[in-house]
């Protein structure tokens, strides 16, 4: 049996040109592309993945047309309570990473109500990264810490790895097993930068609007044939004296 990453991150790609190629305004792709975020929510729970991360909407999104902008958060809220039931229905968690304060008051009211009203769900979690960059994350533990050196509580050479997660907004996430590119673009778009250092990456064609869940189990047995190193080696002769 294939064994089934324990987070899953996405970097869902493709929703303007799945749109533009029919003819249709971009946020008719976003729209559609709502239809595959539950989809492979619904999958994802039915696997039993632990955790799904799903890059929503960064923090260079903000430079694309405000009526752009005004649409998909307008989207964004009306997934927050359309989708409620589903994710009960699953046993999934919603929770969310990214600089959220400056999202709208009317998107993070029902964030946080549906954020309680599944946070005793116990499937996966699903994450959405809104006002997400990797970058910013780094940056924003970075300062916390060194607000921390400057009242005194800690000193610089005691700044470690284990330091630094501990002030990401979300530290105990574990790191993505899985990191799956919609659209065929071969970049990572500042995405998870800390936790993706050993992720296996698999980037296909398909546009996120059409990504289903046969496209999540060719991507599922794409990574159980790879070798997970870790920077390490994997010794493939077999020992001499073994049966």
């Amino acid at each position: 049996m294939p064994t089934v990453p324990r987070h899953i991150a996405i970097i869902m790609d493709g929703n303007g040109r799945w749109a533009q190629s029919r003819g249709m305004m971009r946020i008719r792709g976003h729209e559609a592309g709502v239809d595959s975020v539950r989809v492979i929510t619904e999958e994802c729970a039915r696997l039993k993945v632990g955790q799904l991360t799903v890059y929503a909407f960064s923090a260079e999104n903000w430079k694309r047309p405000r009526l752009e902008i005004e649409l998909l958060m307008q989207l964004l809220k009306r997934f927050l309570v359309a989708e409620r039931d589903t994710l009960m229905n699953n046993d999934v968690r919603l929770t969310a990473i990214g600089r959220l304060d400056a999202l709208p008051k009317y998107v993070l009211r029902e964030y946080e109500l549906t954020r309680k009203l599944t946070e005793n769900n116990k499937g996966t979690n699903l994450c959405l990264a809104l006002n997400y960059g990797g970058r910013n994350e780094i940056v924003d533990a970075m300062q916390a810490l060194a607000r921390e050196v400057a009242q005194g509580r800690l000193k610089p050479e005691q700044v470690d790895e284990a330091l630094i997660q501990a002030r990401l907004y979300q530290p105990n996430m574990p790191e993505p097993d899985l990191v799956i590119r919609t659209g065929g673009e071969l970049r990572i778009s500042n995405f998870l930068l800390w936790q993706i250092s050993y992720s296996e990456l698999y980037v296909t064609e398909t546009l996120w609007p059409d990504f289903r869940a046969e496209h999540l189990h060719a991507a599922i047995t794409n990574f159980n044939a790879r070798e997970r190193r870790f920077g390490g080696l994997v010794d493939r002769l077999k020992p001499a004296n073994a049966g």
